[in-house]
C-alpha cells in the first residue's frame, strides 16, 4: 500500500495566518480588509511554494 505524500504547510507570511490583510488607512481613506492573495485566504501555504514568494519594497510577489 502506497502512502500519500503530505506536503508541510507553513503560516502565510503575508497575512500571518489570518487569511485576510488590512489595507492601510492612507491608501483607502477608510478601514478596509481584503482577502489574502498569497494563500487564497487559507492562512497557510505549502512549504515548497513558500520558496517562490519574494518580498520587496513593492510588496509580495510569487515567481512563476
Amino acid at each position: 500500500m502506497e502512502k500519500d505524500k503530505k506536503t508541510k504547510r507553513v503560516i502565510c507570511p503575508s497575512c500571518n495566518g489570518n487569511g485576510y490583510i488590512r489595507i492601510p488607512y492612507r491608501l483607502a481613506r477608510e478601514e478596509q480588509v481584503a482577502q489574502c492573495n498569497v494563500c487564497s485566504s487559507q492562512g497557510e501555504v505549502d512549504e515548497e511554494k513558500l520558496d517562490s514568494i519574494i518580498i520587496d519594497a513593492d510588496g509580495f510577489h510569487r515567481l512563476q
